[in-house]
């Protein structure tokens, strides 16, 4: 089972298609087809279903992916490592999601940079329940998310807690003496698809159920430039809208009648 193989397996469940996997690895279809082959005999089981049509994984292919794409990111971290012994005195693999990045680790990042001139810093952005995996896997040296891990050999602690706002751009004055939770679903709501612990939650159920919003995304830091020029209300996290506070481009409009929950971020790492 080697790492050419698994990429082949990996763009094919992709792509679904034979001929478009094997031009993109610049090998012959016949090469492609035979790595598929080779690996589902390996495993002892079917991967893909084929016909003249289509391509499709198997429940067994959907399973395998996860642990495809693990055992590739472990060959690349250990090669990185191996090489890094070299070139740099100590070296560290931090996994952050973009919020947390962007709202509180940044500025430490690049002080730890000038603070360990002979060591490399790589940093890698991803969702909670990727970057856990990669932790417990030994890729990330430490991880900084909105999910708790309380397990054995792991360190678990709260590095930030913030405040859930909503704002609005500081020239729409029609919610500036507060908002009522049954108001809600008539204002022109932009909805960031939030994966922070219950705050997802608490959002939606504000709102009826398989409520349609105007304009949905899945990054708070992408929702900014939107909120500000099309206008309409959100829930940010406080630590992200502070800059926009400050110089008076968003407004908080007061809650009167319901309260936001905490937002809770952690630093976990493995017990040394």
């Amino acid at each position: 089972m080697d790492t050419q193989t698994l990429k082949t397996f990996l763009l094919l469940a992709k792509l679904k298609n034979f001929t478009q996997t094997a031009e993109q690895m610049f090998v012959a279809q016949s090469t492609v087809t035979n790595r598929i082959a080779d690996l589902e005999a390996e495993l002892g089981k079917p991967l893909f279903t084929r016909n003249k049509r289509s391509v499709a994984l198997t429940a067994e292919g959907h399973t395998f992916c996860q642990y495809a794409q693990r055992m590739i990111d472990m060959e690349n971290a250990a090669l990185q490592d191996i090489h890094a012994i070299k070139q740099y005195e100590s070296s560290l693999h931090v996994g952050t999601t973009n919020t947390i990045y962007e709202c509180h680790l940044q500025r430490y990042m690049k002080e730890w940079i000038q603070e360990h001139p002979y060591a490399a810093l790589k940093i890698t952005i991803g969702h909670s329940n990727d970057l856990l995996r990669a932790l417990q896997d030994g890729i990330l040296d430490v991880a900084y998310c909105y999910m708790p891990l309380y397990k054995k050999g792991i360190d678990c602690q709260v590095f930030a807690i913030d405040e859930l706002v909503l704002v609005t751009k500081s020239a729409d004055a029609l919610w500036q003496n507060g908002i009522k939770k049954e108001e809600l679903p008539r204002t022109k709501y932009l909805f960031c698809n939030f994966a922070l612990q219950e705050v997802g939650t608490f959002i939606r159920e504000l709102f009826p159920p398989h409520y349609q919003f105007p304009f949905e995304i899945d990054n708070s830091t992408k929702l900014i430039p939107y909120l500000l020029d099309l206008g309409g209300i959100s829930f940010l996290p406080e630590s992200l809208a502070a800059p926009y506070l400050e110089d008076g481009s968003l407004v908080k409009i007061p809650l009167l009648d319901f309260e936001t929950p905490k937002i809770c971020c952690y630093k976990i790492e493995k017990k040394k």
